[in-house]
Formats: structure tokens, C-alpha cells, sequence
């Protein structure tokens, strides 16, 4: 079932129909999945901080910001308000030009990979075939930027920190890549569209939660150590070598490093959800539903609606997603770093191995539950 509206090929088709080119109207719309990228991100963003206050205050048992707007909603705003109007103090002999693109290389690669997260069949920027891989290859990205932050600020606290940081961002990396691969390797694809089809038509007994326990888990601890989620917030907490790599920044460059962790958050949060929650699959199936109620899928109201419902689907599961990384924050203590390390060399990266290979022997003994 075709899950919801070509946006992009109705649009040129209006355009053009108004007399304009076809290149014309392909040029107009390049941009605006871009805009609207960048604005979703960041709207993500915002709403992460004001349910990081308010989860935090509801489990220990305190009201959180009330009277910053209604509900606190405006909390957000302030914050960022007083990152962008703060002084940008650079310390004194330090590399000036390395020490502006730490904070650029670490933000520019996250935003990026929003490009491959569907919201519906033809609700996604681009669909490449590598899209996958294509996030694995940008987050590898990070560690330069944050090598670069603490190397260039002439200061040996943040140049430990960095290196802390950078050797946590792989760590982490290759058990994160072992289970998406075992993903890939069930649905026979990198691309994130073909991921999630590989799911539909049985509904939430179809996700990969069922065939991947094991690499959800793993996925799920990679990618809040990646994104310096607590318990492994290391780098930058401040009785670990005084707040790390982000020692010596202050006003937006600081706000970067702050908006590149939450836009990461959201990120992984919803290629959970595209990799093993159905993405936007229902989890009742639309198409059954359709024929119960004698809706032809062809019926523009039922593909308007099934649009709706793929957006809202992977919102809430991505919401639901968010939640967890939040409570654990408030409830999990903060692991030492040779804790961390052990974890993800001598656990996560044998036991992501195993299921690796597990799958495949799974793939090959049972083809038609495990794609192949």
C-alpha cells in the first residue's frame, strides 16, 4: 500500500501546471526540504529541552518551569536567547580558525543526517540507497570536531577531555554499526524507505522489535553514549575534568555543542524508530483496515489520511523514545570511564558480533521471517 502523498511530485506538477518549467519547478523545490529540515530540527530541539525539564521535575517530584510562558514553554527560547546575546570569549594563544570549526563539524554532520528519515513512503528529503550507511559514515564525523575543540583551546583539560570524548564517539560507533547491519541484512537494503516496507503488511507483529532484541538493546545504549546521554555524559560533566572538551566555550559556539547533543538525541530517536518500531507503519495495517471498511487505497481521502498517520506514527514513537533517554538521565547514575570503555569493547562489541552472525544463520533457516 502506498503510504500516503508524493509531495514532492505534486508540488512540481502544481508548479507546472501554473506554466512554470519543469526544471524550474524542481529548482524551486530543492530548497525547501532543506528549510523545512533545519526547522524541524530545531523546533525538536526546543521541545527536548521543555520535556527534559518537566520529566525531570515530575520524577523528583518538583514542578519545573511554570511561568516562562504558558506551561513553560517559553524555557527554550530563554536558553537559546542567552547563548546567541552571551560573549564569545576565544582564549588567549589559542587556534583561533580550529578552535570555530570544532563546534561546526560536530553540528553540520547531525543536521545532515536528517535528510534519510522517512515519514512516509514519499515523505522523506532524499531517499538514497546507502541512507544508512550514509548516517554511520556523517556520525564517524564527530570525533574530528571534538578532537578539534579540545586541541585547539590551549588547554590540557580540554585536550584530555577531547580525546576522552573521541575515543567514547568510537567506541560506541562499531557496535552501533553491528546492529544496524544486522537490520540491512534482514531487509536485503540501506535505504531507510525499503527498511521500513520490509516491516509492513502485519503490523507491530511485523517490526523488527520481535527479530532484533538483542540489536535494539545494543543500538539503543550506543546511541545514547554517542549522543553523551547520561549514564555516559563523561565529556562534558563537570567533576570529569572540568566539563572536557567544553571548557574554554562560552556563548553560541557553547550553544552548538548543546544544540548538536539534542538534535542528535531526536535523530537517533527516530531512526529507533524507523529501524525497529514500523517507522511509520500503523500497528494495525491500514490496507486491512481499508478493505474491512470497502475504501479503495487509490482514494485520495485514505491517502491523506495514511500521510497524517505515517507523520504522527514516528513522531510518537520517536517521542516515546525521547521520554526513556530523559527518565534515565534522572534515575541512572554516571558509569567511570573505564566502566564506559569496557562496555562497549569487551560487551556490546562481541555480543553485537554474535547477533550479527546469528541473524545470518537466522536469514538462512528462515527465510521468510528474516528476508532472504
Amino acid at each position: 500500500m502506498n503510504s500516503g502523498i508524493d509531495l514532492q511530485g505534486t508540488f512540481i506538477e502544481s508548479l507546472m501546471e501554473l506554466g512554470l518549467p519543469a526544471d524550474a519547478a524542481k529548482a524551486i523545490w530543492m530548497p525547501l526540504p532543506m528549510i523545512l529540515m533545519i526547522i524541524g530540527a530545531t523546533v525538536g530541539v526546543l521541545v527536548c529541552v521543555w520535556l527534559e525539564r518537566k520529566i525531570s521535575a515530575a520524577a523528583q517530584q518538583r514542578i519545573g518551569p511554570e511561568y516562562i510562558g504558558p506551561f513553560g514553554l517559553l524555557a527554550p527560547v530563554a536558553d537559546g536567547l542567552k547563548l546567541v546575546f552571551k560573549e564569545d570569549v576565544v582564549p588567549a594563544k589559542s587556534d583561533r580558525i580550529l578552535f570555530t570549526l570544532g563546534p561546526i563539524i560536530v553540528t553540520i554532520p547531525v543536521f545532515l543526517s536528517y535528510l534519510i528519515v522517512p515519514f512516509g513512503q514519499n515523505l522523506v528529503i532524499t531517499d538514497v540507497s546507502l541512507g544508512v550507511f550514509l548516517w554511520i559514515a556523517l556520525s564517524s564525523v564527530a570525533p574530528i570536531g571534538l578532537l578539534m575543540a579540545g586541541y585547539s583551546s590551549n588547554n590540557k583539560y580540554s585536550l584530555l577531555g577531547g580525546l576522552r570524548a573521541a575515543a567514547q564517539s568510537i567506541s560506541y560507533e562499531i557496535p552501533l554499526a553491528l546492529s544496524v547491519l544486522a537490520i540491512a541484512m534482514m531487509s536485503n537494503s540501506l535505504s531507510t524507505i525499503d527498511i521500513v516496507n520490509q516491516q509492513s503488511g502485519y503490523g507491530i507483529l511485523g517490526w523488527n522489535i520481535w527479530r532484533q532484541p538483542v540489536g535494539l538493546i545494543i543500538f539503543w545504549i550506543a546511541a545514547l553514549a554517542e549522543c553523551e546521554r547520561l549514564p555516559f555524559d563523561l565529556p562534558e560533566a563537570e567533576e570529569e575534568i572540568v566539563a572536557g572538551y567544553q571548557t574554554e566555550y562560552s556563548g553560541m559556539k557553547f550553544g552548538l555543542f548543546y544544540l548538536s547533543s539534542y538534535v542528535n538525541l531526536v535523530l537517533s530517536a527516530l531512526l529507533f524508530a524507523v529501524l525497529y518500531l514500523g517507522g511509520w507503519d500503523f500497528p494495525i495495517p491500514l490496507n486491512l483496515l481499508a478493505n474491512v471498511f470497502g475504501v479503495s487505497e487509490t482514494n485520495p481521502i485514505l491517502q491523506v489520511v495514511t500521510a497524517s498517520l505515517g507523520i504522527t506514527m514516528t513522531v510518537l514513537k520517536a517521542y516515546f523514545l525521547v521520554f526513556l533517554a530523559v527518565l534515565v538521565r534522572w534515575t541512572v547514575p554516571r558509569v567511570r570511564i573505564d566502566q564506559l570503555l569496557d562496555l562497549g569493547w569487551k560487551f556490546l562489541l562481541p555480543v553485537g558480533l554474535v547477533n550479527l552472525l546469528l541473524t545470518a544463520a537466522l536469514k538462512i533457516a528462515f527465510p521468510v521471517a528474516f528476508g532472504g
